[in-house]
C-alpha cells in the first residue's frame, strides 16, 4: 500500500482525506496554519471559509445544485457537513462560517486514519511510493509556490498563474437600521432571507461618486493587479460606467419595497452570517479600498448610516496553476502522476467546485494507494464538465471556472426551453454519474 500525504486542510484537503480514510486508506493532512498564517484566514479551524458563506444556488436543475447532488451520490461528508450548519439563504446553501469550519476540523480529527501535521509542507518526494494531493488553495506559501513552479518547470513558462480575489465587508446585524430596509430574496427565489437596502436615484449618485473618488489600498511593486471577472471589487466594476452596479450586485430586479410596493432604482443586499444572526454579509461588495474609505462610502447606504463593521472588504492574491498544459482528467500531473492538483489551486473557482474536486482527487490518490487504475467522471457530468473544462481548455488564456450549464456537453437535440433543457441536462448527468460511480471498487457499501 502506497503512502498518501494531502497538502493544506482547506475545503478540498480536508474532503479528500475524508474520501481517502473511508476507503480504508491512511493520509498525512499537511496544515501549516498556525505555525504559519495567511492574509485571509483568522482561525487554524480547517475549511475555513474566508470570502462569503454562500455554496451557491439549492434550486433544483441548477449547474450549482447538479454539482452538490452528485457529491451528495458520492458521499461528500463536507457537503453533509454543510447542510448540517445551513443558516437562512433564500434559494441559496448558505452555512454558519465559524460552525461548518468548526465540524469540519472536528470530523477529520476524530478520523483515526487521518494523521493531522501542523507544519509547512514545502518539498514533493520523488519517490513514487508517496501520493500527493496538493490542495494549499488560493492562499500557497511561497515555499510550497517555489516547490509548485519547480514541479511545473517541464512544461511552458505560463504553468504557474496568480490572479487577485476580493473579501465582501460583514456589518453587526443590531447596528442596522431596521426602519429604512426590508426583507426580500430576488427574482422571488426561495424564502424572503435577505435584508435590502433600497436606494432612489440621487442616493444612488451618491453613492456612486463617493465610490469612484474613494482610494484604493496602494499597489505594491511585485503586484499586477490581475482580478477574476466574477469576482470583480465594486470599484472596478463601478469604472465601466454608472449604472453597471445596478445591472450586478446592486440590481434591484424582483426586489418591491413593501411600503411603497415599487422596485427600488438599486439595492444593497446583506445574506446572514451565522446561525445566530448577529451578523451580515454586503453581498458582492468585496472591494480594494482603504478602511477609512469603505467606513464612509458604505455609511452612505439606507440602513447603514450607523453600522459597525466587523470586517471591512480586503483583497489576496489566489494563486492557480495552468491546469491545461498540466493536468490529465483525473487532476494528476502529466509529468509527475503520483501528485494531483485539487481546489482553487487546480483552476476551479468558488466553494463547492472546490470541494467537488477534492473529493475526485481523494477517490484517486485512494484508488493509486491500492495500485489500482483512477478513473475520470463521465463528460456528461458536472463533476466530468468541470474536469474537461480545466484539464482542456486553451492553455494561453486560461481563466478559472464556476461550474456553469456552459460547460456541460450540449443535447443531441434542440429544446428551445431553457428549464426544460436544463431539466434534461442534469438527467443526463445524475445517470451518466450514477453508472460511473458504480464502477468505484473502492466506495463504501453503505453509499
Amino acid at each position: 500500500m502506497k503512502r498518501v500525504q494531502i497538502i493544506g486542510a482547506g475545503l478540498a484537503g480536508s474532503e479528500a482525506a475524508w474520501q481517502c480514510a473511508r476507503r480504508g486508506i491512511s493520509v498525512e493532512l499537511f496544515e501549516m496554519r498556525p505555525v504559519r498564517t495567511t492574509p485571509a484566514h483568522q482561525t487554524d479551524n480547517f475549511a475555513e471559509l474566508v470570502c462569503s458563506n454562500s455554496l451557491k444556488s439549492d434550486s433544483e436543475n441548477t449547474a450549482p445544485w447538479l454539482l452538490k447532488e452528485e457529491m451528495r451520490r458520492a458521499g461528500s461528508r463536507l457537503l453533509e457537513i454543510a447542510r448540517e450548519t445551513a443558516v437562512p439563504a433564500g434559494h441559496a446553501l448558505a452555512v454558519d462560517r465559524a460552525e461548518f469550519s468548526r465540524k469540519v476540523t472536528d470530523a477529520i480529527s476524530r478520523e483515526p486514519l487521518i494523521k493531522i501535521r501542523r507544519e509547512e509542507f514545502t518539498q514533493v518526494e520523488a519517490d513514487e511510493s508517496t501520493i500527493v494531493v496538493i490542495a494549499t488553495g488560493p492562499l500557497t506559501s511561497d515555499a510550497l509556490s517555489r516547490e509548485i513552479a519547480r514541479l511545473c518547470a517541464t512544461t511552458s513558462g505560463n504553468s504557474h498563474l496568480y490572479f487577485y480575489d476580493s473579501i465582501s465587508p460583514i456589518v453587526e446585524a443590531d447596528s442596522i437600521d431596521m426602519s429604512k430596509v426590508y426583507l426580500a430574496a430576488r427574482y422571488d427565489k426561495g424564502s424572503a432571507d435577505y435584508i435590502n437596502c433600497p436606494m432612489s436615484k440621487e442616493e444612488y449618485d451618491r453613492f456612486y461618486d463617493a465610490l469612484l473618488a474613494a482610494q484604493s489600498v496602494e499597489q505594491k511593486d511585485w503586484e499586477r493587479l490581475n482580478y477574476f471577472e466574477s469576482c470583480l471589487p465594486i470599484e472596478e466594476i463601478a469604472r465601466r460606467g454608472r449604472d453597471t452596479l445596478r445591472f450586478g450586485p446592486m440590481k434591484p430586479v424582483g426586489l418591491k419595497d413593501p411600503r411603497t410596493h415599487r422596485i427600488p432604482y438599486a439595492a444593497v443586499q446583506l445574506r446572514q452570517e451565522n446561525l445566530r444572526a448577529d451578523s451580515y454579509n454586503l453581498v458582492g461588495f468585496q472591494n480594494h479600498l482603504k478602511f477609512g474609505e469603505q467606513a464612509h462610502v458604505l455609511s452612505l447606504i439606507p440602513g447603514l448610516e450607523r453600522a459597525r463593521f466587523l470586517r471591512y472588504g480586503q483583497i489576496h492574491r489566489n494563486t492557480y496553476i495552468n491546469s491545461p498544459t498540466l493536468l490529465h482528467s483525473t487532476l494528476q500531473m502529466k509529468t509527475h502522476p503520483h501528485v494531483l492538483f485539487a481546489g482553487q489551486i487546480c483552476g476551479v473557482e468558488g466553494y463547492v467546485e472546490s470541494i467537488a474536486t477534492g473529493l475526485m482527487a481523494g477517490m484517486n490518490a485512494a484508488a493509486l494507494a491500492s495500485d489500482d487504475e483512477p478513473a475520470p467522471p463521465p463528460r456528461a457530468s458536472a463533476f466530468g464538465s468541470l474536469v474537461h473544462y480545466i484539464t482542456l481548455a486553451e492553455g494561453k488564456n486560461f481563466q478559472p471556472a464556476n461550474i456553469t450549464f456552459d460547460l456541460l456537453p450540449a443535447l443531441d437535440h434542440k429544446v428551445r426551453d431553457r428549464k426544460e433543457r436544463h431539466r434534461l441536462q442534469c438527467e443526463l448527468a445524475l445517470r451518466a454519474f450514477g453508472d460511473w460511480l458504480q464502477r468505484d471498487t473502492l466506495q463504501p457499501a453503505s453509499v
